[in-house]
């Protein structure tokens, strides 16, 4: 990954060992992992030639990037000049990633007790119940959308509900996406009856 770090950030990378940058936006310092708990554990620091730009050099705790890679740089120009299917795909990925990341950091704001901003998914994460009444209610309207054959836009936006409201319980469950593709991939080798009859 890349970021803008002042003395100060480097200063604090150097004693807590863990990535710090400066926020340019926030004029503040935040350390990689503070909100996911993906530290980078830095282990040596480099400067360049110049002595303008430096390296941490570190073990990450989990993915680098917000959006789930193991690193910011998974983008290669070719892919996206000669495979148009391919940008897709990492586009939907990205959008995965930054939904759960956000989710992330409002679940992290409640448990630091910090009043934050009002949101929709500060509400779900603090009442379970009104959770998983509006899965079920969002599951219930996008079968709707196929028994009364209304249109694919529509389709579209009730599955929209129902993936960012299910990443909310994921969020509460501790559960990562990643983990649920890696259980949709594995069962990529065997057939449905197959496995449901696993699960017996």
């Amino acid at each position: 990954m890349q970021g803008f770090a002042n003395r100060e950030a480097l200063a604090t990378t150097i004693s807590s060992r863990k990535a710090t940058f400066f926020s340019r936006s926030r004029s503040s310092l935040w350390t990689k992992g503070e909100t996911s708990n993906n530290f980078i554990n830095v282990h040596d620091v480099f400067l360049d030639c110049d002595r303008d730009s430096i390296i941490y050099l570190g073990k990450p705790d989990g993915p680098t990037c917000h959006t789930g890679s193991e690193t910011c740089y998974y983008s290669s120009v070719n892919n996206f000049l000669n495979h148009s299917k391919v940008e897709d795909s990492t586009l939907a990925l990205t959008t995965l990633y930054s939904l759960e990341s956000t989710i992330s950091q409002r679940k992290a704001e409640i448990e630091a007790d910090d009043s934050g901003k009002p949101s929709w998914t500060r509400r779900l994460l603090l009442d379970k119940k009104l959770l998983c009444s509006k899965i079920r209610e969002e599951a219930d309207e996008l079968c709707r959308t196929l028994e009364e054959n209304e249109d694919q836009s529509r389709s579209a936006s009730e599955m929209a509900d129902v993936l960012y409201h299910a990443m909310v319980l994921l969020a509460l469950k501790n559960v990562k996406a990643e983990e649920v593709l890696e259980v949709l991939r594995l069962r990529f080798t065997k057939s449905g009856i197959e496995e449901k009859n696993s699960r017996k």
